[in-house]
């Protein structure tokens, strides 16, 4: 039996981090086999992306380059652990996925379709079971980055604010046109508050 696939998803600082250890810790407490991951990473070479995309040196790189780094990442993320993970009727929880794309170089680079048709060629339309997407104004969630302690801001956290907003606006719109999948929590309110219609969802999909 497949096991399931579940994203988290939000602009930074929006407690995806948070809310992924309390997801990790409930579905463990319910007897699931969970393995947690993250994109861009994941395996040796996905991570090795990750460090390209994400060091504040590379001010430099395109946008339609970004945009094929994070495919990269995603294809081999999906051949060499995602997909073997499944088939063996493990949990995988990722924070982030193709949304991600879409909202960061779809909307906030304003790249548009290309990205979402790039994507399809990077995961075979594979996509997650259900997708937590935490809204948090951007302007909140990188004010609250730059209160973590020993954070440093990468790439893309240091973006101006009216990439974020583009970003926000994004992960809004694939809310809207993808409600099925997408449950669309206010990350505003406590951390419990977030977690308690977090559960709803999972309850729903693993029928507890």
């Amino acid at each position: 039996m497949r096991g399931f696939f579940i994203s988290v998803e939000g602009s930074d600082g929006s407690g995806k981090s948070t809310q992924i250890k309390k997801i990790e810790a409930y579905l463990r407490g319910k007897g699931q086999e969970i393995l947690l991951t993250r994109e861009p990473g994941g395996t040796v070479i996905s991570e090795k992306i990750r460090e390209l995309l994400l060091d504040p040196s590379h001010k430099e790189m395109n946008a339609k380059t970004e945009m094929l780094l994070y495919a990269a990442a995603r294809a081999q993320h999906l051949a060499e652990f995602i997909l073997p993970s499944l088939a063996a009727g493990k949990t995988v929880l990722t924070d982030r996925f193709t949304d991600s794309s879409i909202a960061y170089q779809g909307f906030g680079r304003e790249l548009g379709e290309i990205v979402a048709e790039v994507n399809r060629i990077a995961t075979g339309g594979i996509s997650p079971d259900i997708t937590f997407f935490l809204e948090l104004p951007p302007e909140a969630g990188i004010a609250r980055k730059k209160t973590e302690e020993k954070h440093k801001m990468d790439r893309l956290e240091l973006e101006k604010q009216e990439f974020h907003q583009r970003v926000s606006a994004g992960y809004r719109a694939l809310a809207d046109s993808q409600r099925q999948r997408i449950l669309r929590i206010d990350a505003g309110q406590t951390i419990d508050s977030v977690f308690a219609q977090i559960q709803k969802g999972l309850d729903r999909l693993f029928g507890f």
